[in-house]
């Protein structure tokens, strides 16, 4: 059990349970099929029928985390706020790779409910909130060969550029829409997704404004997958490319059109960047825990290097940014679940400060670890690898702070 004290106030004593609950399945579950996952050299063993990966996923839908997203009344757990923090955090401290790929699983049919259409939500939801074998698997497919972080630059002129309009494109065909395009390979869960929500563009004339999000089951003629994506860090979170080749889905599919996508995309990004926010205080969170433990183990110098002045500095460090990381992703994601239109600003500040801080925490960690920390016979290096890749994924840190910035400026009036 982890040791690391909390003193917000708010936590209720259902919190309280949520986060012990969690923790474990992190603890017990998580974090050793994480790091078994990691060791294995070519990424399609990760998502073979036989791969731990399953053995997750089925524990994970068996308590139904899967549902974290579904509104309660659609029979999902609906964490919103501070428990869906508490989740993410606790599950980010177990394995940011799989705490992402829970949390994207769900994330189609959370979007089919947010639309209130209840044929729809019969349809498609219910039988994904009472999957218990991990057989329905949802993806989000917005970034393209041609479109990496840019397609996440909600509120500005950019957006609205017909230069720059969406890749894969939906033409209305009668009583249904044909897809047509690709997604880029950094699609999390692209490679065992069954379903997915994809940003589509219906409109070139208006760009990447001119967009809507199509629901699409990837069973469907038309549909091929790219190999799992070889990368450095986050392995247990498989990502490949999604190709749509004259994919027909029924006009009900579209489930948000052009007239509803920007406000769509900010809700989105405002979900997207405080969960990843959560997620990365976990991971910080981890790498404090494991360096805290180990200082005052590691003898040299004819004592524990934790009576080193240097190294209680590092180690005071590491916690201030772990508790503002909290602080922050904790206070977005909370504001924005009850708040519309979302801060969004305020969730670009969480996703890009606590990754970057994330990042800081493994780097000291790894070097109170010395030479042990580079052997990957210790987890350290492999948080390090995985806070690297958050400061791309979900949106370049760069990037998403360009929309924070344009946010900033449009609340400020002109004297």
């Amino acid at each position: 059990m982890s040791t690391y004290r909390e003193i917000d106030l708010n936590l209720t004593a259902e919190h309280q349970a949520l986060k012990a609950g969690v923790h474990q399945f992190s603890a017990q579950v998580l974090r050793p099929a994480s790091q078994a996952l990691d060791r294995l050299h070519d990424p399609r063993q990760v998502i073979a029928p036989d791969s731990a990966l399953w053995d997750v996923f089925r524990a994970a839908y068996g308590q139904g985390f899967h549902t974290a997203l579904v509104p309660r009344e659609c029979g999902g757990l609906g964490l919103s706020g501070l428990a869906l923090h508490i989740a993410l955090e606790e599950l980010g401290w177990g394995s940011a790779d799989f705490a992402l790929g829970l949390a994207v699983a769900g994330f189609p049919f959370a979007m089919v409910a947010g639309t209130g259409n209840q044929e729809l939500i019969a349809e498609l939801v219910t039988p994904f909130v009472a999957n218990r074998d991990a057989s329905q698997v949802g993806c989000w497919s917005i970034t393209e060969p041609d479109h990496g972080s840019d397609q996440f630059l909600a509120g500005t002129p950019e957006l609205r550029n017909p230069k720059l309009a969406g890749q894969t494109t939906a033409r209305a065909d009668g009583d249904h829409y044909v897809i047509q395009g690709a997604k880029a390979l950094w699609v999390s869960n692209g490679t065992i997704a069954t379903h997915t929500v994809a940003h589509v563009t219906i409109d070139p004339s208006q760009g990447l404004a001119g967009s809507g999000v199509a629901f699409i089951p990837l069973n469907l003629p038309g549909v091929s997958k790219t190999p799992p994506l070889d990368k450095l860090g986050q392995r247990a979170l498989n990502q490949g490319g999604i190709l749509f080749d004259n994919v027909r889905i029924p006009r009900r599919y579209m489930i948000f059109d052009a007239t509803a996508y920007d406000m769509v995309l900010r809700q989105t990004l405002a979900l997207t960047n405080g969960a990843m926010g959560a997620a990365f205080t976990g991971v910080a969170r981890a790498a404090y825990e494991m360096a805290l433990a180990y200082v005052k183990t590691r003898v040299q110098g004819g004592k524990a290097i934790s009576e080193h002045q240097l190294v209680q500095k590092h180690l005071f460090d590491m916690f201030t940014k772990v508790e503002t990381s909290r602080a922050l992703s904790r206070a977005a994601l909370a504001y924005n679940a009850v708040t519309n239109p979302p801060a969004l600003e305020y969730a670009i500040a969480a996703k890009t400060y606590c990754t970057q801080a994330c990042l800081e925490v493994t780097d000291t960690a790894l070097q109170l670890f010395g030479g042990k920390g580079l052997s990957r016979e210790f987890p350290i290096e492999k948080l390090y690898r995985d806070a690297r890749a958050s400061l791309i994924e979900d949106g370049a840190n760069d990037v998403l702070a360009l929309v924070g910035a344009r946010r900033l400026l449009e609340a400020q009036p002109t004297e």
